[in-house]
């Protein structure tokens, strides 16, 4: 874990270096300890890790199922709308472009409430084997 941490510093270094070197330019689109409703996220779990990158593409006006993720997992919306909604009543309206920091261990559904396909990528950080997603019984 000791050398990611090295890796990943040298890197964030370089990175900042060859933006300024070269006209890059890098956005924190999202930066926070808490999911999107405000809830803490949970300890990263033990085990080996796995990071899973999904591309999700829900039809307009499709309805997700209720259902929650075990793992802590972020994203940004490519193109179209979505709403998620927690079975609390919380609710996030997203728009393209628009990041989530997707609630944990935590019963919700996703509902394209656009006109057209809504496209977002998931980045889960979970253990090798893991599941990222389970569906409610009702």
């Amino acid at each position: 874990m000791k050398k990611l941490f090295i890796c990943i510093l040298v890197l964030s270094c370089f990175c900042a270096y060859a933006a300024e070197s070269e006209g890059v330019k890098a956005v924190i689109l999202a930066k926070s300890p808490t999911s999107w409703n405000g809830a803490n996220l949970p300890e990263y779990p033990k085990g080996e890790p796995e990071i899973s990158i999904l591309k999700i593409t829900i039809p307009a006006g499709a309805v997700l199922p209720f259902h929650k993720h075990p793992v802590i997992n972020a994203g940004v919306l490519l193109s179209g709308e979505l709403t998620v909604v927690t079975k609390e009543g919380d609710t996030l309206v997203l728009h393209a472009g628009d990041p989530i920091i997707e609630v944990v261990n935590t019963w919700h559904k996703g509902e394209n409430t656009g006109i057209e396909p809504a496209e977002i990528i998931v980045f889960y950080a979970g253990t090798k084997g893991a599941e990222l997603s389970i569906l409610s019984d009702r």
